[in-house]
């Protein structure tokens, strides 16, 4: 196995041909990884369940959407079609029943098409695991996926990856909340556990250039940043780089990784059920076994980013409020997929709805404002202390809860995730449709649309049972739609007007 030439290298990339397919462009990684291969040269196309959840990215424009399932052969087989490298950035967080038997399933039919339509090179990130130890489900299956995607005859690159560090990933989101909010806590003894982490700018740089590697590299690499550390010592480093005090930190040898998740659901933005394949892998080593990867990727110049420059660097995307993607950028499992119940025509049965209109003074455009810059720290112009009690129910349940908040604070992208939301449609100046992510017996959405001649909001909650408890829970609440929507519409309005002279603030919304 040879490294690759970087004459050769260099006059691929400037071939007129070169196409890259990504799976999983919606998410964390696949979202940060198109735009890195549109700037060395590639043609990028994207395989997307849900081609609208792209339309809004900065590089939209830029790549072939073609729409379909992972699961369909037919369809991946259409997106592989002349492509020369194919990103396998498929895979779940979560651990429901019979997902390792689906994620196997799933790689094989990729395997299957991309032999079938000549791609010459897959590239896949794993996970990093330790080599004798009874793994977790989660680690399990991303080394099964690895396996079977090098086995597949298509010469492919599996690039194993610990703790990644980059504003709005899963580990970073935990580790940043569990330090920020607790300056005193009990954890488990896994925090005594090495870890090797990694910057997400050097993923990225090793995923573009995996596709540059010689025909004949078909392996796993390990790779890792320079700084092999503890999780206590990262949790102590992040604070010195925050500017917060010394963490006191007391691990006992009680907490399981079902009690670990449920404690860091409750305290971070991630859910118990993200948050256990997050904690189970902290369960054991995760550092290089080898630095191979250096022989066929050479360090940068100035070498890999370190970790305290990695948390500084994802710090400063957070407060200047320029966060490409985050993990919840991806699906949530649970999350509803049926259709919007659109008026009149609607088949699926029950729908109660609660519709609330106010004319406003003021430009349809500063109206528009006011709502795609609704929740996270602004809130949402109503009662915050049901809001605040409805997400803290949601999480004690195992749901998302609100602390999700916002990418970016004024501007929205269909697709991404909004406190327990999900932006499902987006037309700018005209209409923002939220669709529920929190635990329900049904399912729900609220709409917010803008009225020209006279400027007026509309705003409506809707809501379809699932069941009797389902008509028993929009029964129970209905009796404070009075104030909280109702209190909504009005102060909505109110913002809008008087925008111009103060923008909203949670301080200004708030009763």
């Amino acid at each position: 196995m040879t490294p690759p030439d970087p004459e050769t290298s260099n006059r691929r990339r400037n071939d007129a041909s070169r196409t890259a397919l990504v799976t999983g462009a919606t998410g964390y990684i696949g979202g940060r990884l198109v735009p890195a291969l549109l700037a060395a040269g590639f043609d990028v196309r994207v395989l997307a369940r849900h081609p609208e959840r792209v339309r809004d990215q900065s590089w939209a424009s830029a790549v072939a959407v073609v729409a379909g399932d992972a699961l369909d052969a037919d369809a991946l087989g259409a997106a592989m079609s002349g492509v020369e490298v194919a990103y396998y950035l498929l895979h779940s967080l979560t651990e429901g029943e019979g997902f390792e038997a689906t994620e196997e399933h799933m790689a094989r039919i990729f395997a299957d098409a991309a032999r079938t339509e000549g791609v010459s090179r897959i590239v896949y990130l794993g996970g990093l695991a330790p080599e004798s130890a009874e793994l977790s489900p989660h680690l399990s299956s991303r080394l099964r996926v690895g396996e079977v995607l090098r086995a597949s005859g298509v010469p492919t690159v599996e690039l194993r990856a610990a703790v990644i560090i980059g504003s709005g990933s899963a580990s970073f989101e935990m580790l940043r909340y569990l330090t920020e909010r607790l300056p005193a806590m009990v954890t488990p003894r896994w925090v005594h556990n090495r870890i090797q982490p990694i910057a997400i700018r050097d993923v990225l740089r090793y995923l573009v250039a995996a596709a540059d590697l010689a025909p004949d590299v078909n392996r796993s690499f390990d790779i890792g940043g320079p700084d092999v550390l503890t999780y206590e010592e990262m949790m102590q480093r992040y604070a010195h780089v925050a500017g917060l005090s010394r963490r006191l930190i007391v691990p006992v040898p009680v907490l399981s990784p079902t009690l670990s998740s449920r404690w860091v659901g409750l305290v971070t933005p991630v859910p118990a059920a993200i948050a256990r394949p997050l904690v189970e892998s902290l369960r054991h080593e995760v550092v290089c076994h080898d630095d191979d990867v250096k022989a066929y990727v050479p360090d940068p110049e100035g070498g890999l980013v370190g970790f305290d420059r990695a948390v500084e660097l994802a710090l400063r995307r957070i407060r200047e409020a320029n966060v490409a993607t985050r993990w919840s950028g991806a699906s949530v499992p649970g999350a509803p997929s049926d259709p919007l119940p659109t008026d009149p025509n609607w088949a699926g049965g029950s729908l109660y709805v609660d519709e609330r209109t106010h004319a406003c003074d003021c430009s349809p455009d500063d109206l528009w404002r006011i709502i795609e810059g609704i929740g996270g720290e602004r809130g949402y112009y109503s009662w915050p202390l049901a809001w605040e009690v409805r997400g803290w129910l949601d999480r004690l349940v195992g749901g998302v809860g609100l602390r999700r908040g916002r990418r970016d604070p004024d501007n929205l992208q269909v697709g991404e995730t909004l406190d327990f939301w999900r932006v499902e449609e987006r037309t700018p100046g005209r209409l923002l449709r939220l669709r529920a992510e929190m635990k329900l017996p049904g399912l729900a959405w609220l709409e917010m649309s803008v009225l020209e001649n006279p400027t007026t909001y509309v705003q409506r909650a809707v809501f379809h049972p699932r069941g009797l408890t389902g008509h028993l829970y929009w029964w129970t609440v209905a009796p404070f739609h009075g104030v909280v929507f109702g209190t909504m519409v009005r102060r909505i309005a109110r913002a809008a007007e008087r925008r111009p002279q103060t923008a909203p603030t949670r301080s200004n919304v708030s009763v």
